[in-house]
């Protein structure tokens, strides 16, 4: 799971937030906690981007407005019971490492959903919203017995008695040569005796189809490159983990996958900065437009979007068309 706002430097101390936050940044430079989120949006301070997250990286391939809304714009979202599972879910896998490697049991990791919702909160009093119609606590007393089953379900994958993470919910940033800043949020990072490392992801949702595994794998490819930048090591396995279907998706890199990669983020850099420059941010249409927040801004919805908060610089000659990079 990777939550960044590109241009952010300082957020609120937490690697979590400050690798992506991209619907709640406050009214300056600095983001702020989702909590605190108050300010109207046209008193937000827009920031040019300055690094890249494999969220945003996704972003700007589905959509550049969208892309846009998030990252300058700032725009706030409404949390969704799915989401906040997620974040809930990989909360609870986190600190299920602090106990001993013979209590990490299913029912201890059940009885943690408790507490880590109460934590959830306290440091993000919005998700409360999600169950403000249900009085009764029937929705949400369903809510959480999902979020059980899930944990539940990671015993039939991994054995955490047996694992002894390096690192957990680790921050990463990494400058490539040609300057850009690349960062983000890694799961689990398993090193084994050899020293060969293992970048573990954990997802609530069901494992794509085989047609689609390549996309679902740019964001560990993306983890591999900024590992690989930073300790001269290419991971050994990525292993994405599904708990919503209970699959497991592993690949293993070679420096030229990772060289790959790295190409196509350079171009995709090219173009969030021509579009950044010139304020042209095209929309593009697809089946996930019905799950936006934005549509109300969208003009493929008959919105409008605010005005760009940036200064505009003229494209330059043959530039060429924005936003045509396509899934890994």
């Amino acid at each position: 799971m990777e939550t960044s706002t590109e241009g952010v430097v300082a957020d609120t101390g937490s690697p979590d937030v400050a690798a992506d936050v991209p619907q709640t940044a406050g009214p300056t430079a600095a983001a702020v906690d989702p909590a605190s989120e108050t300010e109207p949006v046209a008193e937000r301070v827009a920031i040019p981007p300055a690094a890249l997250s494999p969220s945003r990286a996704s972003d700007f391939m589905q959509c550049p407005l969208l892309y846009r809304f998030r990252v300058i714009d700032r725009l706030p979202e409404k949390p969704s019971e799915a989401a906040t599972r997620g974040t809930l879910v990989h909360a609870v896998l986190e600190r299920l490492f602090d106990a001993p490697a013979t209590e990490r049991t299913a029912p201890r990791a059940r009885s943690l959903v408790p507490a880590q919702w109460d934590r959830l909160r306290e440091t993000r009093p919005e998700v409360v919203e999600l169950f403000a119609d249900d009085p009764e606590g029937e929705r949400l007393a369903r809510w959480l017995g999902e979020a059980e089953q899930l944990v539940e379900r990671w015993f039939t994958l991994e054995d955490p008695s047996r694992l002894e993470p390096a690192e957990r919910e680790l921050f990463v940033e990494a400058e490539l040569d040609s300057g850009l800043r690349l960062r983000g949020i890694i799961d689990r990072v398993d090193v084994a005796p050899t020293g060969e490392v293992r970048i573990v992801d954990y997802k609530t949702g069901k494992a794509p189809r085989p047609e689609y595994a390549e996309g679902a794998l740019f964001q560990m490819k993306f983890y591999a490159l900024v590992v690989w930048r930073l300790k001269k090591v290419v991971p050994r396995r990525l292993q994405l983990v599904y708990l919503g279907s209970g699959d497991v998706l592993t690949y293993d890199p070679v420096p030229a996958d990772l060289e790959r990669v790295e190409r196509k983020l350079l171009a995709l850099w090219d173009a969030i900065r021509r579009a950044t420059e010139s304020g042209d941010w095209r929309p593009r249409p697809t089946k996930l437009c019905g799950w936006c927040d934005h549509q109300a801004h969208c003009p493929e919805f008959g919105g409008t979007p605010p005005p760009y908060p940036l200064p505009v610089r003229a494209a330059e000659s043959g530039a060429g068309e924005q936003g045509r990079m396509g899934p890994d």
